[in-house]
């Protein structure tokens, strides 16, 4: 099978062992955009809507071909067909990415800038990456959408950042005009390949710990922001890494998880709480990376991926932790807060048999007391942290 990327130039951008394998396809797949650039007839047939690669697997072992736009393997067919293939079955040829085309036209560095494919993803994707200044060139699917684009920008405070349209980049159509978010005028039929823009507005996400409470849609059962910090120094999140979150409230520690670039499993017995969790995860863009299970721990457990780091705000007893413990992998972090003194005896005794660091936080705010002010003191968490 040969992964043939294709520009808006058409044939003529190909190289020529991408056309000798073109001319040896008995079966040339793609979009009706890319087979009408290529020049293929009879042997032609186009993606299914939803998309499903199962129909090239089909032809698995006959000479094909499979189209995409620019480089297959950047937002494009080229993964997910190769998961399914042994090594030796096929063979990619990569054209200039349109990410590459784009930052060519604009004078941007492509190592500064944040790519990203929206074709079938909420704009939500673009709230952990939008700070001052940033640059983000991102794929969508038609006029229209870039201008639900700049809509959902001016909405959220990013109305003065400059945004780029640009259509049939590479070819004879080539098209780019300049904008500003909340001025955006352009023809929402037409044929659209990107939009780049400049952040200019509003501050974005902090990059450290301890995101503002209010951030959260919660109903009181949420870690607070300065243990939440303490409790995610302690996880020491990775990118790539998996938490399992028990009891997760809100959802807070999965999403500043997720934030570093690793995923959450969220694990919450109420529904309503459960909902909460959901609507955090869209408003930050990360539903792809936090998964939410609602029932109660342990036997909420059952089936799940291995975590490398687990977190417990609440509700451990022994014989919790004895399901979590035997259930984890040699290395896998710890992390568990107390507020009552049961539990707080448990963490105490699991300490004294499995080491790791205890440690009790008292925190107090400045409040309102009658012409003055005092310190309003909040529970103590006590927390324990350890290495299976």
């Amino acid at each position: 099978m040969s992964i043939i990327g294709i520009g808006e130039d058409g044939l003529a951008g190909l190289s020529d062992a991408s056309r000798k394998a073109l001319g040896e396809a008995e079966t040339v797949f793609g979009g009706e955009r890319h087979l009408a650039l290529a020049g293929i007839g009879d042997r032609g047939r186009t993606w299914p809507v939803p998309f499903d690669a199962e129909v090239v697997l089909a032809c698995r072992g006959r000479p094909t071909a499979v189209l995409a736009s620019g480089d297959p393997f950047w937002h494009g067919a080229g993964g997910t067909l190769a998961e399914k293939l042994e090594r030796g079955e096929w063979i990619a040829h990569p054209a200039p990415s349109t990410f590459s085309l784009a930052a060519a036209r604009l004078g941007w560095r492509l190592e500064n800038v944040v790519c990203l494919g929206l074709h079938a993803a909420p704009f939500e994707r673009l709230v952990p990456h939008l700070a001052r200044g940033v640059r983000i060139i991102c794929l969508l699917r038609d006029g229209r959408a870039a201008r639900d684009l700049a809509q959902w920008l001016s909405e959220r405070g990013w109305d003065a950042s400059p945004m780029w349209t640009l259509s049939a980049i590479g070819g004879p159509r080539e098209h780019i005009a300049q904008y500003r978010a909340d001025g955006y005028a352009a023809d929402p039929d037409n044929d659209l390949v990107a939009v780049a823009l400049e952040a200019r507005g509003a501050a974005g996400l902090a990059r450290s710990s301890g995101l503002p409470d209010a951030l959260f849609a919660h109903d009181g059962q949420l870690t607070k922001r300065p243990i939440r910090a303490l409790a995610l120094s302690a996880l020491a999140p990775r990118s790539g890494e998996r938490l399992w979150d028990i009891g997760a409230g809100s959802g807070s520690i999965s999403i500043e998880w997720a934030l570093c670039g690793g995923t959450a499993i969220a694990i919450e017995a109420r529904a309503d709480r459960v909902a909460n969790i959901r609507s955090n995860a869209a408003s930050f863009g990360l539903t792809h990376r936090i998964s939410v299970v609602e029932g109660a721990a342990p036997g909420a457990l059952s089936g799940l991926a291995t975590p490398d780091a687990v977190f417990i705000g609440g509700g451990l007893d022994a014989d919790m932790f004895d399901a979590v413990w035997s259930r984890i992998a040699p290395g896998t972090r710890l992390v568990a807060h107390a507020v009552t003194l049961e539990t707080e005896a448990l963490l105490s005794d699991l300490q004294q048999r499995h080491g790791g660091e205890l440690m009790r936080v008292e925190i107090a705010h400045a409040d309102a007391l009658g012409r003055y002010r005092s310190w309003k003191a909040a529970r103590p968490v006590v927390q324990w942290s350890a290495v299976r």
